[in-house]
């Protein structure tokens, strides 16, 4: 094993849960955040973080220059496995239209023609961009293709690369919208997302994901495909309250899904569900780093960047925290209405315009998606984390949101190398 010593850093965010406060949970405590600070990576992992004037030697040794580390952003929720172009839509919500689900089947078409080279090449320079923006975690889902052959094809490409260290998790999301084929015969579809389609593509996933919403599938039809998932020992998600009130929340807290993302329209019934969840302990999982998808606070995942590409009334991210439930940042990266995988992006706004501290908003977008992702390993730069290191081109994080829009990512580094 070499080892490396970072030093130069300004500030360090640990986010270490070994030194949470058990008074304040949810919180960022003052020892989870670090100046003048250095860390050691060793075999890929964080050997050591403390103050720079303590450092041990190390084998290799590089110095930053003064600036700020944070872990890596782990984003827990995005489509990155489609082709084609919506920006006609997209011109047309910024003229007045409203957005509904049906775009997606416009995406759908395009992308069952490409072929399994040009897919996998577009994956990878979608996963490449989030990667030079400091993620370091990234979960990407099926659900553009919605037939057996298509979804089962955009499955394997995601287990490769997550075999190659290229991606971190997988989602099925057959049940994204009807497709126009089964137009009329949405029950139909489902008994075939929840039948053949979900026993070819579960061997090559770890979630399975819902979107409950008028226009795509109502909680009866969703509870079907999400008990189908759960029966198959897949873990689950839920696309919830994005257009309405639509039940995916109540949903979701009921039967334990790992989190329930978008969450825009929620009543007091729905914030309380989700703060009982929080009470929830995880449980070991099935690997290292890992815990297990059926255990846990249902998080609520809020995607900023989405709200403003549809111009819906931002999530109630401030109230959910406020109310004491678990909260995660993701990007929704996706062709109809959030084609970024900016994650700073979205801290920014969640500090600007949704009323999160810098550090709840850097708490959501590391261990807030950590946690949606029922990982241990990510999310922190505590001892034997994943050596997962964003270094910012400033001297503290405050930054992010005091420079909104400016290019601030320096370097990533995942798993201990050098990725931008």
């Amino acid at each position: 094993m070499t080892s490396t010593l970072i030093t130069g850093i300004s500030e360090l965010w640990t986010l270490d849960p070994a030194l949470d406060d058990p008074a304040r949970p949810g919180e960022v405590t003052g020892a989870q955040v670090l100046r003048d600070a250095a860390l050691v990576i060793e075999d890929g992992r964080i050997a050591w973080t403390g103050s720079a004037a303590q450092a041990p030697a190390a084998d290799d040794a590089e110095d930053l220059g003064g600036r700020a580390v944070l872990p890596g952003w782990v984003d827990s929720h995005s489509h990155l496995v489609f082709d084609g172009d919506r920006a006609a839509e997209f011109e047309a919500r910024m003229a007045g239209e409203s957005y509904s689900a049906g775009g997606i089947g416009v995406t759908t078409d395009a992308t069952r023609s490409a072929t399994d080279e040009r897919l996998d090449a577009l994956v990878r320079g979608r996963i490449a961009e989030a990667v030079a923006g400091g993620t370091t975690c990234l979960e990407t889902k099926t659900g553009y293709g919605l037939t057996v052959q298509d979804e089962l094809r955009a499955a394997r490409l995601l287990s490769a690369l997550i075999a190659e260290g290229e991606l971190d998790e997988a989602t099925f999301l057959g049940a994204h919208l009807v497709p126009r084929e089964y137009s009329g015969r949405a029950e139909e579809y489902v008994d075939l997302v929840i039948g053949e389609m979900l026993a070819a593509v579960a061997p090559h996933v770890r979630w399975i994901d819902v979107f409950c919403e008028a226009g795509a599938f109502d909680p009866e039809q969703s509870e079907r495909v999400l008990r189908a998932g759960a029966a198959a020992g897949l873990g689950l998600r839920v696309h919830g309250n994005q257009l309405g009130r639509s039940g995916g929340v109540a949903l979701a807290a009921e039967l334990g899904a790992a989190s329930v993302d978008h969450v825009n329209h929620l009543g007091a019934a729905d914030v309380e569900a989700l703060a009982v969840t929080a009470a929830r302990p995880t449980a070991p999982g099935d690997g290292p780093g890992r815990l297990a998808v059926d255990a846990g606070p249902t998080v609520a995942t809020v995607l900023p960047a989405c709200d403003l590409s549809t111009r819906a009334p931002l999530a109630p991210a401030r109230e959910l925290l406020d109310a004491g439930a678990s909260v995660a940042l993701a990007s929704n990266c996706n062709p109809g209405t959030s084609y970024t995988s900016s994650m700073s992006f979205c801290v920014t706004i969640a500090v600007l315009q949704m009323h999160l501290s810098l550090a709840e908003a850097l708490r959501a977008a590391t261990r807030g998606g950590a946690l949606a992702l029922r990982r241990a390993d990510v999310g922190h730069l505590g001892i034997g984390a994943r050596a997962d290191l964003h270094v910012l081109d400033a001297p503290a994080a405050i930054h992010l949101a005091y420079r909104p829009g400016m290019p601030l990512t320096h370097q990533v580094w995942r798993a201990g190398r050098r990725r931008a």
